[in-house]
């Protein structure tokens, strides 16, 4: 609760008044975080030459969406490929491990940077900080519709195998919240979008922020930890925070190239 109350006015200061600049580093900074927290899922060690090539080829995709034109996409990919490769190639770690960390160092690098760096992107855009604001509202806005009515009336089991907790009903009311907060986020500071854009976006979060938050408890599952960190008190991770936004922000960004840009 107190954490929420020193958050949010720092985060509207931050993103409604500094530069894009600050944005993208305060992105960054939570990038690196995360992505670490997914490699401690994994790696054993808590820090190795392996995860800090992870991290600093993160920051790579980071800055490249940070500076548009610095890097090409191609450029990028095909450099992160080469550098793992060659990083496994000298590591000297375990052989038979060597295909499986390789595998988990490279999708922590697109799972992490290159999804939420789309965040990034997105502030670039014109009117770039209400449309960041708009993505937090309603993502937001579905992991609490779905986190109350999966509380009080979830009955049917969504994935029992990998998070329990989620329902359907929560699932429906997680849906009903985001159209919701979309609409209410168009009429109060982003009027340029057209009612139908709105809602389409509402429906759109209400799919893929489960489906974020799922993905994350696989993981989680696999390593057979709770919580993928400890930084928030009671509140667990970075990428505990985020597992929703990882997949609504990519879903955003292209969801305004493919209707328009505001």
């Amino acid at each position: 609760m107190y954490a929420a109350l020193v958050f949010f006015p720092c985060f509207y200061v931050l993103v409604r008044f500094l530069p894009p600049l600050a944005f993208s580093i305060f992105v960054g900074t939570g990038i690196v975080i995360a992505q670490y927290e997914y490699y401690r899922l994994h790696f054993a060690d808590t820090f190795s030459p392996q995860i800090a090539l992870g991290l600093g080829l993160g920051l790579l995709v980071t800055t490249g969406f940070s500076i548009p034109g610095l890097l090409s996409d191609s450029a990028t990919v095909s450099f992160i490929i080469v550098a793992i490769l060659l990083n496994q190639l000298f590591s000297g770690r375990d052989l038979k491990s060597g295909f499986v960390d390789t595998a988990v160092l490279a999708f922590g690098i697109f799972y992490v940077a290159w999804l939420v760096g789309h965040m990034i992107l997105i502030r670039h855009l014109h009117a770039g900080a209400f449309l960041i604001f708009f993505l937090f509202l309603v993502t937001w806005a579905n992991d609490t519709g779905a986190y109350f009515v999966g509380s009080f009336r979830g009955r049917s089991a969504m994935a029992p195998r990998i998070s329990p907790g989620k329902t359907w009903e929560g699932a429906f009311g997680g849906i009903v919240a985001s159209l919701a907060a979309a609409l209410a986020c168009r009429a109060w500071f982003l009027p340029t979008l057209t009612s139908a854009e709105a809602l389409g976006f509402g429906l759109l979060v209400g799919v893929m922020a489960p489906l974020g938050d799922l993905a994350e408890s696989i993981m989680k599952r696999s390593a057979g930890v709770k919580d993928s960190g400890r930084i928030i008190p009671g509140h667990g991770g970075i990428l505990d925070r985020i597992d929703s936004l990882i997949f609504t922000t990519p879903a955003f960004y292209y969801y305004l190239l493919a209707v328009r840009t505001p």
